[in-house]
């Protein structure tokens, strides 16, 4: 009865502009949300020094055009952790994005799989990890993991990735504490303890009413699925689990940490939230398969380089020594040009969050297959441009300055 009524709700509920280009899916995310999941989302810490960093790091860097390559075709697909993916790309972990559509997580994990890209679930998704295997029908996806104190739900929720064939644990660790991310705080934000905080919330649901239908009512249940076992009886609302995962930031954790990870988890281990040469070298010498470029999309440290600028110091410390060792990057990625730089800097793919949930918000599965066949194109015409045929092919010879 519910997905009738979902499947004939009002034209006028519904988004009705398809996006043409990647960045048309934020203005419509922006119309779809209620106001107080659109400041969740585009929250950053501090003045959002770090997130504005992003995006400057990455403007200044220039391609290099090429002309008359003779290129007949152009291979964007690439070697990873032990599987062939069809774009340098992954869905980046983004806590609570089954509130963004219905379901968000499974329904994003799903267009991963159909593209050929990694996905990669939040340790507070709204889906857990079994809802997302069986959405991908038991193939292999990411689960990403904080540092949190209470250790038996820590390897608990890693056995039951791996139960559920999460082949590659993405490890975040720069984390220890929530950064100061004041949209969260305002009246209404997800932060808001006053009493008021719920109505308001409430108000702000109503006028956006077909986020109020498809994700309000039919999303049900609204919990963080993977730690909600952990939670106190009648504790089910999402301020809930933030103030549970608030109660288990860890800022006591050191490097020891990476061994007893390694000894509960038997596949890929990818540490996120390297922005130092000398830490992502000693990562790097722990054994892990990967690290992540990141400053957590300016959302943690505030005044922290934009991670473009940081990539090649890291690159420099890392692969000489660790050949082997991936090396991916995030932080201000919003275009087929954007990923161009950051290969050509040095990553061996980048990790995307923001722009996915716009898309997903926008227009649910249909949107992030939709924006990975936008941003896939624009890859593949930008590496004509350049003179390259393969992501292998694009190095710092692709950028007018190297």
């Amino acid at each position: 009865m519910l997905a009738r009524v979902r499947d004939r709700l009002p034209a006028r509920w519904r988004p009705t502009a398809k996006a043409l280009a990647p960045a048309d899916f934020r203005p419509a995310a922006r119309a779809a949300l209620p106001a107080f999941l659109w400041n969740y989302l585009e929250g950053a810490a501090g003045e959002r020094q770090s997130f504005e960093a992003n995006r400057a790091a990455l403007a200044g860097i220039e391609l290099r055009p090429r002309v008359l390559r003779g290129l007949s075709e152009v291979d964007t697909s690439i070697e990873l952790l032990g599987r062939r993916w069809t774009l340098p790309i992954a869905l980046a972990p983004v806590g609570a994005a089954g509130m963004f559509a219905r379901r968000g997580e499974a329904q994003a994990a799903r267009a991963a799989r159909r593209v050929g890209v990694p996905f990669t679930l939040s340790t507070v998704g709204v889906c857990t990890t079994a809802e997302v295997s069986e959405a991908v029908a038991g193939e292999p996806f990411w689960f990403q993991l904080y540092v949190i104190r209470d250790r038996v739900a820590r390897r608990t929720v890693l056995e039951e990735a791996r139960r559920c064939g999460c082949d590659t644990l993405v490890f975040t660790v720069d984390m220890p504490v929530p950064g100061r991310r004041y949209d969260d705080l305002y009246p209404g934000g997800l932060a808001d303890g006053a009493r008021s905080a719920g109505l308001r919330r409430t108000l702000q649901a109503v006028t956006k009413p077909h986020w109020a239908v498809n994700v309000g009512l039919l999303g049900r249940p609204h919990t963080l699925g993977n730690v909600a076992p952990f939670l106190r009886d009648g504790e089910t609302g999402l301020r809930d689990f933030f103030r549970w995962m608030a109660e288990n930031f860890d800022p006591g954790i050191d490097w020891s940490v990476l061994d007893e990870i390694r000894d509960q988890w038997r596949g890929n281990l990818v540490v996120k939230g390297i922005l130092d040469p000398e830490d992502a070298a000693r990562a790097a010498r722990a054994g892990v398969d990967g690290l992540v470029v990141s400053n957590h999309g300016g959302r943690q440290i505030e005044g922290a380089p934009g991670t473009a600028a940081g990539l090649p110091g890291i690159v420099a410390a890392v692969r000489p020594t660790h050949p082997d060792v991936a090396i991916l990057v995030d932080g201000g990625v919003r275009s087929g040009t954007d990923v161009m730089r950051m290969v050509a800097l040095g990553a061996d793919a980048v990790l995307v969050g923001r722009p996915w949930v716009y898309a997903l918000a926008a227009e649910g599965q249909g949107g992030v297959e939709r924006w990975f066949d936008l941003i896939g194109r624009e890859l593949a015409t930008q590496m004509v441009l350049a003179g390259v045929d393969s992501i292998a092919g694009i190095d710092s010879g692709t950028l007018a300055r190297a």
